[in-house]
């Protein structure tokens, strides 16, 4: 039996929860309602983001930069994975200040905007990665970049949740941003595949010399992220400025963050078990996307055109999962979503790993590799979504009003102090067993880690207002 550790009586006044049903003074005009203009506004930074999650990172950049024209696809995967290694080992250790100080400087808008444009600027530059082995290291110097600009924008971003929901509709709404995400990837790949991959009528863009026609779905990803991400700088409205936390230097931030963190240990541990295991789970999240394409085109032989289909039919799996598990989220809480979430995963990623591109006779039916990876890799986006909107909605509901920007401050550095788990796990598996298939193992670890240690944590009913000093 655990035992909790002592929760002292805090000597000044503890900072309630937001009541049900209330708002605060940065809330937008009409927060609350699903199709409500500020949430609507809010999610298009999501759909925007489309373009550098599904098209980049996952299912068309990425596939690119791990193809033989690259060096291989095994070397080009691990360069891959410790690149992207790298890169969390970056955000993780600037990501505490960045969203820290935005907040305390009334500039949460402001670096979102900043952070949102920086990624736009590093994916359009990856047009000038052409298909040649010495190309490989600034196609994935520029997406691990670009992946930690992604980051500290997101840090901003996940904060405005609840400043455009209440208490009983933030996992509905949190899972609504995550399926407009789901569903902008579909029409995002849907306008690569006939404009660029498999156009449907002949134009510049089509021209495949040097790969000019993947090339240029970098520009079109920028452009289309930049432009989904400007409604929520027009219509959330900007925190206000906390001035003696403003007034901090860069490195007297990190003091105030390990003030923080042990004053949250002790008045509401659950929220640092959370704050843990979420960020090992949400590692093994990112890494199913992150390696779902290459390991589609690697392993099972799929084209880049059908790596396109098989992401819009994800994408389209995933957005039910994220709105279903909203729904259910406001109905019976995050964890159990979670939970039902992440062994789903464990179970369609062994069946990935155990069956592989293989021919298995079932029953008399002839099981080819292709079927193995449409029927479980659907089934791993079906349960990617749910398990990312309630953990985001999980630490929403325990942020004091006025204070939700340091938490998701805390929720990034923990998410990214191990963002090298997976991917490093991902390439010392294909390292050590010399098969691009088995860096699935790296990826199921994590999960089943992360599975194991939100087990004894609370439901965010039962864990008490986290306390955090001002400055």
């Amino acid at each position: 039996m655990s035992v909790d550790p002592p929760q002292p009586v805090p000597s000044h006044p503890v900072p309630a929860a937001r009541p049900e049903g209330t708002t605060s003074g940065t809330t937008a005009s009409g927060a609350g309602r699903l199709l409500s203009r500020p949430v609507l506004a809010w999610a298009s930074w999501d759909w925007g983001s489309a373009a550098f999650n599904a098209v980049m990172t996952t299912f068309v950049f990425t596939v690119y930069l791990t193809s033989d024209a690259f060096g291989g696809e095994a070397r080009a995967s691990v360069v891959l994975g410790w690149g992207l290694a790298a890169a969390g080992v970056l955000i993780a250790l600037l990501a505490p200040v960045t969203g820290q100080r935005s907040d305390s400087g009334g500039r949460r808008k402001l670096w979102l905007g900043v952070n949102s444009l920086l990624v736009a600027v590093l994916t359009g530059l990856c047009f000038f990665v052409f298909p040649q082995p010495e190309f490989l290291l600034l196609g994935v110097a520029l997406i691990a970049l670009a992946n930690v600009f992604f980051e500290f924008a997101g840090v901003n971003y996940n904060a405005m949740l609840t400043q455009i929901s209440t208490p009983s509709s933030i996992g509905r709404i949190s899972g609504f941003g995550w399926a407009m995400g789901y569903v902008g990837g579909i029409v995002a790949l849907i306008l690569v595949l006939v404009a660029f991959v498999e156009p449907v009528f002949p134009w510049f863009g089509s021209d495949t010399t040097d790969s000019l026609n993947i090339r240029l779905v970098a520009v079109f990803s920028a452009i289309w992220f930049l432009a989904f991400a400007l409604p929520v700088m027009f219509v959330v409205p900007e925190v206000p400025r906390k001035e003696k936390a403003a007034q901090l230097g860069f490195f007297a931030s990190y003091g105030l963050l390990f003030r923080r963190v042990k004053a949250i240990y002790r008045t509401s541990p659950h929220t640092i078990f959370f704050l843990l295991a979420s960020a090992i789970f949400r590692d093994g999240l990112a890494a199913v996307f992150t390696f779902g394409g290459i390991i589609a085109a690697g392993t099972f032989g799929f084209t880049l055109s059908e790596v396109i289909v098989f992401a819009i039919a994800g994408n389209l799996i995933a957005a039910v999962g994220a709105i279903g598990g909203g729904f259910l989220d406001d109905r019976t809480g995050p964890k159990r979503v979670i939970i039902i979430s992440l062994i789903g995963l464990l179970v369609a990623g062994s069946a990935v790993l155990v069956l592989g591109p293989g021919t298995h006779d079932v029953f008399g039916y002839t099981w080819t590799g292709d079927t193995t990876f449409w029927v479980f890799g659907l089934m791993l986006t079906l349960f990617v979504g749910p398990a990312q909107a309630s953990s985001r909605a999980y630490l929403a509901r325990l942020a004091p009003d006025g204070e939700e920007g340091e938490l998701f401050g805390l929720y990034a550095t923990t998410g990214r102090a191990v963002s090298f788990l997976a991917p490093a796990l991902f390439a010392a598996s294909i390292t050590i067993f010399g098969e691009q298939r088995f860096g699935t193992i790296g990826i199921l670890v994590v999960l089943l880690v992360g599975l194991l240690v939100l087990l004894p944590v609370k439901p965010p009913a039962k864990v008490a207002t986290a306390v955090v000093p001002s400055y």
